[in-house]
């Protein structure tokens, strides 16, 4: 077993160890998920204090240890200094940073899940406050299709029939069920019914929605499978991104089966909207 490794990744967790050290989790490409002492990163002036912190990506050469293994150097190739700059931006990278730690694993290489995180954290660095929570709902959608359940969006997840959403049409909605993974249709024969979905749907089928969804809100959700979000999207209402972001919060925490910690974060920032 060699003594050292290299490796390239981004801190998504600290805590302090003895007097001085650190313990660092950090999510890498080659070696998927491993945690390393950070030696001497809590003194003063430590050149390892800011290559230990939130969110820096290191080009890092660890020994490897007994017990656990260490820091030997690390280069640092990116710091999301951006991300502190509001308390939107740093709650919603934390928010994606529990879902990749959710999902990440040790011993095997998690390139996909690296890559995917860190330009999904460029972006919410780089939006527009008024875009950080459509940033952030398409982080988890991706992240959710690194996972492999990404919620079906585009067809219905019983009849597999496509969904368009109707704007003109003020009281149209689309179903949403989180145990059957994805938008169910409430249309009629194609045509979208303008009464309560409670007098159209048989009662199997209503029993599995658990949420519905506007014809923005929809739209908004459909747009998330995309590469970019287009400016449009970005522009709809914050109201249709919280509906959005708190329809995903539910889909993740229940396909994953524990409890976002950082999602309360956000109903805080964004709670007055």
């Amino acid at each position: 077993m060699p003594k050292e490794y290299r490796a390239t990744g981004i801190n998504l967790k600290g805590m302090p160890l003895g007097e001085s050290d650190r313990l660092v989790t950090i999510l890498t490409k080659e070696h998927g998920l491993i945690r390393v002492v950070a030696a001497g990163a809590r003194k003063h002036r430590s050149a390892m204090a800011g290559r230990s912190g939130l969110f820096v990506v290191n080009d890092l050469q660890i020994s490897v240890g007994r017990n656990m293994d260490r820091i030997k150097n690390a280069e640092m190739l990116q710091s999301f200094v951006g991300l502190g700059k509001t308390l939107a931006k740093l709650t919603a990278a934390q928010y994606l940073a529990e879902l990749a730690l959710m999902q990440a694993l040790s011993a095997q290489p998690q390139e996909d899940l690296f890559l995917v995180l860190v330009e999904h954290l460029n972006r919410i660095q780089d939006a527009d406050n008024n875009h950080v929570l459509a940033c952030l709902s398409h982080g988890i959608y991706h992240l959710l299709a690194i996972a492999g359940f990404a919620p079906q969006v585009h067809s219905c997840c019983i009849s597999q029939k496509p969904v368009i959403a109707n704007l003109k049409i003020q009281r149209w909605k689309a179903g949403f069920s989180i145990v059957g993974g994805g938008v169910i249709d409430l249309t009629n024969d194609g045509n979208p019914h303008e009464v309560s979905a409670h007098q159209t749907l048989n009662e199997a089928v209503h029993s599995r929605i658990s949420h519905y969804l506007s014809a923005s809100e929809l739209l908004a959700m459909q747009e998330l499978a995309q590469a970019d979000l287009t400016d449009n999207i970005l522009e709809a209402p914050i109201t249709d991104w919280l509906t959005v972001e708190r329809l995903l919060r539910a889909y993740a925490q229940y396909h994953f089966d524990r409890p976002i910690q950082s999602s309360a974060l956000i109903d805080n920032c964004f709670f007055n909207i």
